[in-house]
């Protein structure tokens, strides 16, 4: 199934008191945890515009449903920003200090993200890993995230990810092949910003 790129949708200039206050926040924790380790392939996005757009795509009736997974999930300040739009939001991480940074932020602001260790590669997946080449951060380890969240790519209605430049065709495929028809992929990227795609069975139709 093809991945349709949505228009432009219409996005709010400001942010609510609360989002500025935890987004405040939660940039100090995270300049603070990158001074103290060293974690090359942890780099965040953009939240504010994120944020804006993900609450754009929340009252836009494109979504069937409420269900948010971000694949990568690092310090977790996106699936929170989720969780603040009241979508059921989950996290998957490879990197177990990055969970519990992430579950610590959640926790603080009484959100109800869930944050799982693991690959977000589903089963079946190795031999996406394999034609993304040699640069790819993405690994297939044993004890998937999905496997430990017990869901599966195709319940979810929005998949959030900040693939690195060689895993952006990988995670493309991915989602065209793991997620249901009607799901949105955003994506962040360091050359062209934020990117939302949904897939559909062709273009302009919904069945």
């Amino acid at each position: 199934m093809p991945l349709v790129d949505l228009p432009p949708l219409p996005r709010s200039a400001t942010l609510p008191v609360g989002v500025r206050r935890f987004l405040r926040d939660a940039d100090r924790r995270i300049e603070r945890f990158r001074w103290d380790r060293h974690f090359p392939a942890f780099v965040p996005s953009d939240f504010a515009t994120i944020y804006t757009s993900l609450a754009a795509l929340e009252s836009s009736g494109l979504l069937e449903g409420r269900w948010f997974c971000e694949w990568g999930s690092g310090f977790g300040v996106i699936a929170c920003l989720a969780a603040m739009l009241e979508f059921d939001a989950w996290g998957i991480e490879i990197e177990g200090e990055l969970v519990d940074a992430a579950r610590s932020l959640a926790e603080d602001y009484s959100l109800p993200a869930v944050f799982v260790r693991g690959s977000f590669i589903p089963a079946g997946g190795h031999a996406f890993v394999k034609s993304a080449g040699q640069c790819a951060w993405l690994a297939a380890i044993a004890g998937g995230g999905h496997e430990e969240l017990g869901l599966d790519p195709d319940d979810f209605d929005v998949i959030f990810a900040y693939p690195w430049p060689d895993e952006e065709r990988l995670t493309e495929k991915l989602f065209e092949c793991c997620a249901r028809n009607g799901a949105v992929l955003m994506t962040y990227h360091e050359v062209g910003g934020l990117r939302l795609r949904q897939k559909r069975n062709k273009v302009g139709a919904i069945p």
